[in-house]
This record gives structure tokens, C-alpha cells and sequence, in this order.
């Protein structure tokens, strides 16, 4: 099994021509003699009775006396803190916000909470869930934690809350969401505890002492540095061999490559484990990694495409064993019972290879409920491998035993980036199962888009830090409009983690702000004179009353939407047709807009060009000042409008030219605007009762699932 004579990859396996003259190799399993003492270690840990570690009952510690921010490393049992603190909380009979990223999380520890502490003292608020929403103990994303601060600032009241958990608190740094992280905790009052859970950043003291300076109580910040699992890294060579990534021995922050990898990097044509733009061989990776009990896996591809292509790779990883032939019988058996609950999994296009191949493809572009099958699956241990991009880090808990990396970029919306250190050991958290496995590891494969000793150099690299995100939009203007003066704004907008960051260390939010902590002041003042201009605020800066309602439009374009409203654009009487135009308003993507005439209801396109044509010259007073405005596109609004009648979920998927994913995120995104309108009732009573049907229409399975699969 392992090789002790002298390395030589060019002699071991078949040899094939690619069409350019390169070299490919057939993979033929094979460990170098280095390994054996790391293999030997894999197995599960003895069961032993659960003993907290010592960061968890420091956290628990100090948030019982101050704020706390807790950095640890992915699984390292950063949920049990926040279950203990709301324990402690529930049994003053106070309440508790656990406030998370994703509504799927959220999801699911609203679940996991009602388990510990009983259905009746759990609620949930996602925007669309609102269930139990008086319970002492509530769930829920951070943009509706947000809006519930917004609504205690407008009626002079303080959140209902004894202790507010931010989970996924490095989201700080998120360049499109992070706004709402820093929202909150510059509104949070400081009575009110705040728990951070976070994965491992750079500059969490600088984040705490940010916060120590605008809540005017100290911050202590748990750092946790150790793994739950230590992380073994290797290289595959194409010729089948695993090989150590680094040597054992690197403690250094560019880490020392193992000889043999820096041999074949050295190469002038080193073989290939895959033709170029072509996808490896799966099936054979599968089978080295499961020679060595490296399985299961999950594998960080490129895009979506790949993720689904990869599974067509995959046939060689057959169950033919008599262990894996009883594991097959188990899958088999859940796969029944998880179908019995939605007949969309029965008749999935890759179900089969879940099925004979043990192994799917998990991302964005798939529906809700299929990822959830793979998700449960996969932590129950009854798949080889997971085929996912780099989102799947984030926010979704199944860990494996290997993790295995074929690019070392990231896409983040606009373009490829090369992976970060705080996105790559976020990647590796998932490598190694706590109490399942004793050793997890990293797998780095040779590629067109993977560097090498980029991988090398971030095993050692101190997680990146975390800057300020903060922009000021209307929405935000708006709000903080409603409940203060201009000073009062003004010193408010000083509390900003992007102003704390100028002041200390002369950086700016990624040059956002120019090193000047006037800016952030000086756009919202832009925006407060387009507001007063346009007849939102009045003359002595306080909000008109197309203000006030304006404000509780927490939407994507909120002024164009109110500007709708003003002119009495939006359908009153058709539920179809109102959601049908939202769509038009929160669709984010460049949309293919040929589409025939003759398939456009006349009443639909009446309605979007009516709108179009009347919004055209407030939409040019806002470009002219400086202020994006997102085209309306009419596929989006002719997709909704076929849900929205009652055609089949194929049928609108084939209109929408989008994946299944996408069309769950424009209903549930389009849903978000409906509930803003149907807050509206006492200034347009028609068009939120008309709301209140349109949201009705459009959500249905499969856009709602059961998470409790």
C-alpha cells in the first residue's frame, strides 16, 4: 500500500496523449511512505461523556457580565455557547434573539432550539416564516432583526430582548450584507447583551474595541485558534499518489512544500491529472481516496455547471462491497422515507447517481428541498461525496473527512479572486467530523486554476481581517430620519466601525471612504437633499408623511417603488399581476429580454410598460444625482406572472431561462417586497389587501418545504 522506493510518477500508470500533446496519466492508487503513520491515525474517537472546552466557559462567563465575541474555528462548538447563554437567559424568564445569515439556518435552529427548550418558548421570524413571534426565546434572520430595531427607534421604544446572538459575525466584512451586521450592533441599546460567534478573523480585539467604544462597556473577546480536528494537507498527483502538501514540520506562514510536490511544480510539462477545460476523472479520485479511508468528501468545484457535470464522472465509485452493499440498502431505505415527504425527489434527474454512485451535487441553482435531502443524507453518513461550490462553506453544517480543492479562487458575484486565508480555513472547517473522526484532511489537486503554493502558503496564514462594509442607501436614510434629528444622525453615523477604523488606523473600509470619516456623513446628507427635493422630507428635516410610509418600504429600490405608488402605477384588483411587476423590481441579474410578444399576456404588458414609461424620469432625477437604478426587466415579471396563474413549475422554469435555485430566490425575494406592501395597509388599504393574495399564489411547494425532512 505504501511505496518506499524512490519516487518516479512518469513510470507509474498509463500514459495518454491529450489533443494538445500533454501529458495525462490513468490514476493507479498508490500513498507516499510518509503518509502511513497519518493513515493510521484515521478512525473515530473513543465516545466519551461531553466535557466543555475551556473558550466555551470563558464565553459563557463573560457574556454573563459584559458584551463577548467568541472567534473559533468552524465546528468548534461555537452553538453550544449561545445554547447555554439563552439557557441562562430563559430561566430569568428573559428573552433571548439568535439572529443568523440564512433563513435555511435559521431554520434550523429553530428546530434544534424547540428540541431543547420546548416548542412554545421558540420562535421564528424569517420574513417567510413568522410563527411564536412572543416567544421568550426567537430565531430569525439579521436583516429582520434589523428592521425590529428600526421599528423600536420610530416608536421610541427598546428591542424586547435580554441577550442578542450575532452568528456568523465575520458577515461584518460581507461587501454586500455586511451593512445590516454593522447596523445592528451600532443600534443594539447597550443594555441589552451581544453575543458574536464568529469563524476565525484577523482583527477581533480591533472589532471589540470598536464596539467598546460606541456601547461604553467592554467587549471580551474568546479566541479559540486550536481546531476540534487537526487538519492533515495533501497533494494528489496525477498519477494516483497522494503525497503531504507540506512538510510536517512547517511552521512558517508560507509553509514549507513537501519536496516531492515542489518537483512536480517545477516541471516544464508535468502531467495532468485532466485534459485542459475538462473535468478530472471523479470516479478515480474516488477510488484513491477511498483505498486510504479518506471518504467521504466534499469537493469545492468552480461553478454550478461542474458540480452537475462532475456527477456524470463518478460511475466508477460503484457500491459493490459487502460494506458499502449494506450502506446502499440503508440509502436506499432513506432515500424512500425522505421521498415519501416530496414527490419532487422522486423524480430529481440525479437521483440516481445518489442511489448507485453515492454522491450529488449541492448548490445554489437546485430547490430547497433537494438540497436538504443531500444535506441530511450526507450528515448521516450514507454519501461518498459532495460535489459543491465554495457558498456551501458558509452556513451549511456537513462536514466530512476530505476536503478537496481543484481551484484556489473564489467567485464572489463579479469575479474569480484569489481564495483568502479567513474563506479557506472557513473551506477546511468542514474537513473533519467532531467526535466522528479522529484526523480530517485537505486534498489539493493540480489544475489549470489551482496554485499550488497559494494552498501551501494559507494552511499557516492568520485568518484575513474584517473591515467595515457600511454604505448609506435610502432605506437606511429613510428610517434613521424617523426617529432623530440631523446632530443626532450625524453622531450616530460617527459610531460606524468604518469611522473607528479611520480614526485608529487611518483605513478606510477598502478605500470605500478615502481615510475621511466625514464621508459616510457627507453621502447620507447627499441622500437627505435627493429626499428633500423629492418631497420625502419636509423643510424643518423631518419626514413628510410619504416619508413615513416610505420608510417602512425596506425593499431593494424602495423610492422607485414608492414613487410607484405616488403615481398610482401598481395593479390594485389583479394579485397576479401586482406580483408579477415586483418581480420586475428585485430580479438582480442581466435578463434575456428577447421574448416573443405573442407570449406576453396584453394585460401584463400593458402594466410593465405603463410602469416602465411613467417611472423613466424619476428614475433619471436619481441617475442624474448620482444614485443607482437598476433596469426593470419583463422576463422576471412574465415568470412570476405564469406561477402566479397556475402553471406548472416546469412550464415557469422553461420561461424563466433560469436555474430551479434562482426561481426559488426571485419568488421568495419577490414575496419580501409583497409583505413590505401589505405593511401599508393604512396608506393604500387596496394594494395590501391585494398583496396579502398575491404571496398566496406564488408561495407553494416547491418553494416551501419542511425543514424538518
Amino acid at each position: 500500500m505504501y511505496r518506499q522506493n524512490k519516487y518516479r510518477p512518469r513510470k507509474r500508470g498509463k500514459k495518454k496523449k491529450t489533443d494538445n500533446g500533454l501529458l495525462t496519466l490513468k490514476l493507479k492508487p498508490q500513498a507516499d511512505i510518509r503518509l502511513k503513520k497519518v493513515f493510521s491515525s484515521i478512525g473515530v474517537p473513543k465516545k466519551s461523556a461531553f466535557k466543555p472546552d475551556p473558550f466555551q466557559l470563558k464565553a459563557l462567563s463573560a457574556i454573563k457580565k459584559t458584551d463577548c465575541l467568541v472567534t473559533a474555528p468552524t465546528g468548534a462548538g461555537k452553538t453550544w455557547i449561545a445554547e447555554k447563554a439563552i439557557a441562562e437567559i430563559h430561566a430569568k424568564q428573559g428573552k433571548s434573539w439568535y439572529a443568523s445569515p440564512l433563513k435555511a439556518l435559521s431554520n434550523s435552529k429553530y428546530y434544534e432550539f424547540s428540541a431543547i427548550f420546548g416548542a412554545d418558548n421558540v420562535g421564528i421570524l424569517t420574513g417567510d416564516r413568522k410563527e411564536n413571534p412572543e416567544a421568550p426565546i426567537i430565531v430569525g434572520t439579521t436583516e429582520i432583526l434589523r428592521n425590529k430595531l428600526y421599528d423600536a427607534m420610530h416608536f421610541g421604544e427598546s428591542l424586547s430582548a435580554d441577550l442578542v446572538i450575532l452568528d456568523e459575525a465575520h458577515f461584518l466584512g460581507d461587501e454586500e450584507r455586511g451593512v445590516v451586521w454593522e447596523e445592528i450592533m451600532i443600534y443594539l441599546p447597550p443594555r441589552i447583551p451581544l453575543l458574536l460567534l464568529s469563524a476565525t478573523i484577523g482583527n477581533a480585539h480591533q472589532i471589540a474595541g470598536w464596539l467598546s467604544s460606541i456601547r461604553l462597556k467592554k467587549c471580551i473577546v474568546i479566541e479559540e485558534k486550536k481546531r476540534p480536528v487537526p487538519l492533515s494537507p495533501l497533494f494528489l498527483h496525477p498519477s494516483g499518489t497522494l503525497l503531504p502538501l507540506t512538510t510536517q514540520s512547517a511552521k512558517k506562514r508560507n509553509g514549507n512544500i513537501y519536496k516531492k510536490v515542489s518537483d512536480y511544480l517545477n516541471q516544464k510539462n508535468p502531467p495532468l491529472i485532466a485534459p485542459p477545460r475538462r473535468l478530472p476523472p471523479f470516479g478515480q479520485i474516488m477510488r484513491v481516496l477511498d483505498k486510504y479511508n479518506l471518504l467521504p468528501a466534499i469537493f469545492f468545484l468552480k461553478s454550478r455547471l461542474d458540480c452537475d457535470n462532475a456527477l456524470k464522472l463518478c460511475t466508477e465509485n460503484l457500491l459493490i462491497d459487502q460494506d458499502r452493499q449494506d450502506r446502499k440498502i440503508l440509502l436506499s431505505r432513506r432515500i424512500k422515507e425522505l421521498a415519501a415527504k416530496n414527490d419532487r425527489i422522486k423524480t430529481h434527474r440525479q437521483l440516481r447517481f445518489i442511489k448507485d454512485f453515492a454522491v450529488g451535487s449541492h448548490h445554489s441553482g437546485q430547490l430547497p428541498v433537494w438540497k436538504m435531502l443531500l444535506e441530511t443524507l450526507m450528515t448521516e453518513g450514507l454519501l461518498d461525496a459532495i460535489f459543491a461550490t465554495s457558498t456551501v462553506a458558509a452556513g451549511v453544517n456537513f462536514p466530512a473527512r476530505t476536503i478537496v480543492f481543484l481551484n484556489s479562487d473564489r467567485f464572489n458575484g463579479k469575479e474569480f479572486l484569489p481564495l483568502n486565508s479567513t474563506e479557506f480555513h472557513q473551506m477546511t472547517g468542514r474537513a473533519g467530523r467532531r467526535g466522528m473522526d479522529n484526523i480530517g484532511f485537505a486534498v489539493a489537486i493540480p489544475g489549470r486554476f489551482m496554485d499550488i503554493r497559494l494552498i501551501a502558503k494559507l494552511i499557516n496564514s492568520p485568518p484575513s481581517d474584517v473591515t467595515s462594509q457600511i454604505r448609506i442607501n435610502f432605506s437606511m436614510a429613510l428610517n434613521l430620519l424617523g426617529s432623530y434629528d440631523l446632530n443626532q444622525i450625524e453622531n450616530l453615523l460617527k459610531k460606524s466601525f468604518a469611522s473607528y477604523l479611520i480614526t485608529k488606523t487611518k483605513k478606510g473600509s477598502d478605500l470605500i471612504y478615502k481615510n475621511d470619516d466625514k464621508f459616510l456623513w457627507q453621502d447620507f446628507m447627499r441622500h437627505f437633499n435627493f429626499l428633500e427635493k423629492t418631497g420625502y422630507v419636509a423643510k424643518n428635516s423631518k419626514l413628510t408623511d410619504d416619508g413615513i410610509w416610505a420608510s417602512h418600504l425596506r425593499v431593494d429600490q424602495p423610492l422607485m417603488i414608492a414613487e410607484g405608488f405616488r403615481l398610482g402605477l401598481f395593479p390594485e384588483s389583479d394579485p397576479a399581476l401586482l406580483a408579477a411587476i415586483m418581480a420586475s423590481f428585485v430580479f438582480e441579474q442581466e435578463s434575456d429580454e428577447k421574448i416573443d410578444n405573442k407570449l406576453i399576456p396584453k394585460k401584463l404588458l400593458t402594466a410593465f410598460s405603463n410602469i416602465e414609461r411613467n417611472l423613466k424620469p424619476f428614475a433619471k432625477r436619481l441617475t442624474d444625482k448620482g444614485f443607482e437604478v437598476r433596469p426593470l426587466f419583463l422576463r422576471p415579471a412574465l415568470t412570476i406572472y405564469a406561477w402566479a396563474t397556475g402553471q406548472s413549475w416546469e412550464k415557469v422554469v422553461s420561461i424563466s431561462k433560469i436555474e430551479e435555485g434562482n426561481l426559488v430566490m426571485l419568488i421568495l425575494r419577490t414575496t419580501d417586497h409583497l409583505r413590505h406592501i401589505r405593511a401599508l395597509r393604512e396608506v393604500f388599504p387596496r394594494a395590501a389587501a391585494i398583496s396579502e393574495k398575491s404571496i398566496e399564489l406564488i408561495m407553494r411547494d416547491p418553494v416551501i418545504i419542511d425543514y424538518e425532512l
